[in-house]
């Protein structure tokens, strides 16, 4: 069965780094697109960057600039690394596998990131 499983979340203060890892089961990882959403209480789940098989990235432009998204196919992994984190970055951020010919969808359970003051 294909997981996905979100780490490396934390408190940080503003300005600091934290990275994210997503490491997912099955062979299919390098086949598939990976992206990293976030959601705070009351609000919907949002896209923050995303990478294609072929390791092409899209990121939100409330990102762009700090945050890096990259993925290791040998070690069915995707990463997140987040530089100058600001409070508003303060979310529950999970993991998606997903492929678009085949139709599949994977998430994650998410990972806590708080950024305090």
């Amino acid at each position: 069965q294909v997981q996905v499983v979100e780490s490396g979340g934390g408190l940080v203060q503003p300005g600091g780094s934290l990275r994210l890892s997503c490491a997912a089961s099955g062979s299919i990882f390098r086949l598939n697109s990976m992206g990293w959403y976030r959601q705070v209480p009351g609000k919907e789940r949002d896209l923050v960057a995303s990478i294609t098989s072929a390791g092409n990235a899209d990121y939100a432009d409330s990102v762009a600039g700090r945050f890096t998204i990259s993925r290791d196919n040998a070690k069915n992994t995707m990463y997140l690394q987040m530089n100058s984190l600001k409070l508003e970055d303060t979310a529950v951020y999970y993991c998606k596998s997903w492929n678009i010919r085949t139709g599949f969808i994977m998430w994650g359970k998410g990972t806590q990131v708080t950024v305090f003051s």
